[in-house]
């Protein structure tokens, strides 16, 4: 019966990292993007990494930590900075790190407000690496890494009293990955005058299982803060550590969540105790799945209290590395803290502890039960998103109803809100915070009365937000189906408010955190927008529809349109596009949401339009007519209160710009009452063209033709140019040859070189007078010589030299011989 266990465990294991499942995606209503909503942000040019952030209540200040600087700011509107502080590390320091291979811009120690503190074993020496530290009663309690390398991982108390760790060893942390550490006291509820506890979050490699990979699981780990060590066995180190896996998963879709990425404490007066969130991954997250599941703390302490132990053994041919215990348990229970039955038992302290207990708690470390959450499911399961961080505040409802709000940061800067209704899971909205799309490292909550926000820090800033956007819900019914308890319905004030920031009684507010619109009161006005639209042309109906959750409905004259056709379209699922407009167009266009919740429908009016479509006569327009030039045509479009008989409402007219460069006539017939209202051009047809825009289209064949035959002819310039000085090579080369054959000349850059070679062509000794006789030329060198050009005598040799001699330098002969050759690619052929 017990190698059960062992082969049940494993197949959990193995569905940790390869098990599918079937994708839960719970969309946000409503989606805010950051250009919607109004955000008060926070940044110091120059200075990054705003990953911590506390908050004091009383001061009304919010600390801001940074990487070499803190901030206090106004927690009201944290744009306003109170106070700053920097700090740098030594350049000693600086080579020191860089020496032992690490970058420069790491710290191993910090200095601030004159007091020197040594980092060792309360922060990493890597801010890469994982840690987290709570403050107890002035003493720090962290988890990081010891040593420079981050390879020997411990969960410390940096005391000057009484300074404890744990054991180095793989039982006691394997790899973890801290996430979060909080101290919880002991409820004076509990009868045993028991110690306060603190609990660290983190994951890390299992031992339970071996495999080829590293199988991650979440773990809770608990010490006490009376802990003291032990006087022989574990000395300053804990004898209170004891840690349990933590279990977020939904069997039944085979969805198994094993890396922790953040924990938030949950403390109300309205609990019997706290609860903790946590927001976990799988660990082979390629689709993108996030969960967040919670959990009671007593659930967890009856683990510690009472739970089973697990030892290590070995199992042949098995992946099982650790088994339960057992076996007997010694007394006091191993790994208890000191109560009211250990004091009875004259053990006062941990000091006092049988070394048996000490041993048994050192070599037993892990838990063999598990940590399971409430309802034994997570609260929420979303699909296509990484969530980081969590925040949880606990409110109440106008009909009484406490309803928890989780606040979910993404990696993508997005902040959820989201609450459980009925056992299902409801996206109110989506925040975009950060413009960039950047991570958000942590988030705050203030959930002081009258002020309630939201903080979120990233790499470049910190993001103050309120907890509701209750004023962006503009009617009744979209206030009431938003469900969010943070929000309700005035009839007085015509206005969606925030229950957080009356005062005043709450009766005739109106709230249904089921959905339920029928106490909206019903419209006594219901504004429309008139248009008018030339025949054959295009029209685009705007509705501006918000919930991702409603369907977009459109009607005309009471009847259902099929968006999907070829005479309408839809543009962005909201806007209608009417193409080929004619007269049966003319009518009543309604935009309806459909938003269904618990079975029901709900449908409101989101817009309503009223078109008219007419044929307007092409007639030019007299310079003496009072109607003012436009570019295009105007057609009156009037925003009204309601429909009136006889008469257009007497409300400004808004003019709609046409395609086509059309103007009304002055005429006093037709609607003339329109003519003495302030008038005002906007835009309700998708293709708009200027004065420009028409020229090009009435003469677009001869200003087509005429560019055309421009850059032709420029091609052509181009080309025989660049083919004349033998840019282009291959066939472009041998038709140039071609067309240059016979037709040779020396290029310019020979030439002074032929004169040369002219006016020393007769050497001394070329030429021989014999007997009288004729001088015989040299020889010929394909080049013409002065006898075949002068008739004049050649001089003797004295009479040559003196003539030389008399010649200005710059027309005396060089004394070298100068051979030409061709550098044209088609010299070869001569």
């Amino acid at each position: 019966m017990r190698m059960c266990a062992p082969v049940g465990g494993l197949l959990t294991a193995l569905t940790v990292v390869f098990g599918t499942a079937v994708a839960f995606a719970p969309i946000p209503r409503i989606t805010w993007e950051h250009r919607e909503v109004q955000l008060v942000q926070f940044h110091e040019p120059g200075i990054f990494n705003y990953s911590s952030l506390l908050l004091s209540e009383d001061k009304d200040t919010l600390y801001v930590g940074a990487r070499e600087a803190v901030f206090a700011l106004n927690a009201h509107n944290i744009s306003r900075k109170q106070h700053e502080a920097y700090w740098k590390v030594s350049e000693d320091k600086k080579a020191k790190c860089a020496e032992k291979g690490k970058s420069k811009q790491n710290l191993t120690s910090f200095k601030f407000l004159g007091k020197n503190e040594d980092g060792k074993g309360r922060c990493p020496f890597d801010p890469a690496q994982s840690y987290t530290s709570v403050m107890v009663d002035g003493e720090l309690y962290s988890g990081t890494s010891y040593n420079f390398l981050g390879s020997e991982p411990i969960i410390s108390r940096n005391s000057s009293h009484s300074p404890l760790r744990t054991e180095y060893a793989i039982p006691w942390l394997n790899e973890p990955s801290f996430v979060f550490a909080d101290v919880i006291g002991e409820s004076p509820e509990g009868g045993d005058d028991g110690d306060d506890k603190v609990y660290f979050f983190f994951t890390e490699v299992s031992v339970e299982y071996e495999f080829v990979f590293k199988l991650m699981i979440p773990r809770v780990a608990r010490v006490c803060k009376g802990d003291q060590g032990g006087l022989r066995t574990l000395q300053k180190k804990w004898t209170s550590f004891l840690k349990a896996r933590l279990i977020c998963s939904r069997p039944d879709s085979n969805l198994v969540f094993n890396v922790l990425r953040d924990v938030f404490v949950l403390r109300s007066p309205s609990l019997k105790e706290p609860m903790f969130y946590g927001v976990f991954t799988p660990q082979l997250n390629n689709v993108g799945l996030s969960a967040v599941c919670a959990y009671n703390l007593s659930t967890a302490e009856a683990v510690f209290s009472r739970g089973k132990y697990m030892q290590s053994a070995t199992v042949e041919q098995s992946h099982t590395k650790w088994v339960r215990y057992n076996g007997a348990v010694p007394t006091p229970r191993p790994g208890a803290c000191i109560n009211r039955e250990a004091r009875a038992a004259n053990f006062s302290s941990s000091l006092n502890l049988p070394d048996k207990t000490l041993q048994f708690v050192k070599d037993h470390p892990l838990m063999d039960d598990s940590v399971t959450p409430i309802d034994n499911r997570p609260r929420l399961i979303k699909s296509d998103v990484n969530y980081t961080q969590i925040v949880v505040d606990r409110t109440w409802a106008l009909d009484g109803t406490v309803h928890d709000v989780m606040f979910v940061s993404t990696d993508r800067g997005a902040l959820h809100k989201a609450i459980s209704l009925e056992n299902n899971v409801h996206i109110i909205e989506e925040t975009q915070l950060f413009q960039d799309f950047e991570p958000v490292q942590t988030l705050l909550l203030s959930s002081k009365k009258g002020r309630r926000f939201v903080y979120a820090g990233s790499n470049s800033g910190v993001v103050q937000a309120p907890v509701a956007f209750c004023g962006k819900h503009g009617t009744c019914e979209d206030c009431v189906l938003a469900r969010d308890p943070y929000c309700a319905w005035s009839p007085a004030a015509a206005a969606c408010i925030a229950l957080y920031q009356t005062d005043g009684p709450s009766r005739g507010l109106i709230q249904e955190m089921s959905g339920d619109a029928s106490a909206c009161p019903d419209k006594i006005k219901e504004s429309y927008l008139q248009h008018f639209f030339k025949h054959g042309g295009t029209a685009e109906l705007k509705c501006s529809q918000k919930s991702n959750l409603a369907r977009v409905v459109w009607k005309f004259q009471n009847g259902v349109l099929k968006a999907e056709s070829p005479k309408y379209s839809l543009v962005g699922r909201k806007n209608l596009l009417i193409f080929n407009l004619s007269e049966g167009d003319s009518g009543v266009y309604q935009c309806l949401s459909e938003e269904r919740v618990k079975n029901k429908t709900v449908l409101q009016v989101v817009a309503k339009h009223v078109l008219e479509v007419k044929v307007v006569p092409r007639t030019p327009v007299a310079s003496t007519s009072p109607v003012t030039r436009t570019e295009g045509s105007r057609i009156t479009s009037k925003v009204s209160a309601g429909p009136t008989q006889g008469s257009f409402p007497q409300t400004p007219a808004l003019q709609v710009t046409t395609p086509s460069s059309i103007a009304l006539p002055s005429s006093p017939e037709g609607p003339t009452s329109m003519s003495c209202e302030p008038k005002i051009v906007i835009n309700t047809v998708p293709q708009v063209h200027s004065e420009k825009t028409m020229y090009l289209k009435s003469s677009d064949n001869r200003l087509l033709m005429f560019l055309f035959l421009f850059f032709f002819v420029l091609f052509l310039c181009l080309f025989t140019y660049n083919c004349y000085k033998g840019y282009l090579p291959g066939q472009c080369l041998k038709f140039r040859s071609a067309m240059l054959l016979g037709k040779k000349q020396p290029t310019s850059d020979f030439l002074d070189c032929e004169q040369s070679v002219k006016e020393t062509l007769v050497e001394q000794g070329s030429f021989s007078q014999q007997n009288g006789g004729q001088p015989k030329p040299a020889l010929d060198t394909g080049y013409e010589t002065e006898q075949d050009t002068m008739a004049s005598r050649l001089p003797t040799d004295r009479e040559d030299s003196q003539k030389i001699d008399e010649l200005p330098v710059r027309d005396r002969p060089f004394d070298v011989k100068c051979e030409l050759k061709f550098a044209d690619s088609d010299a070869d052929g001569d």
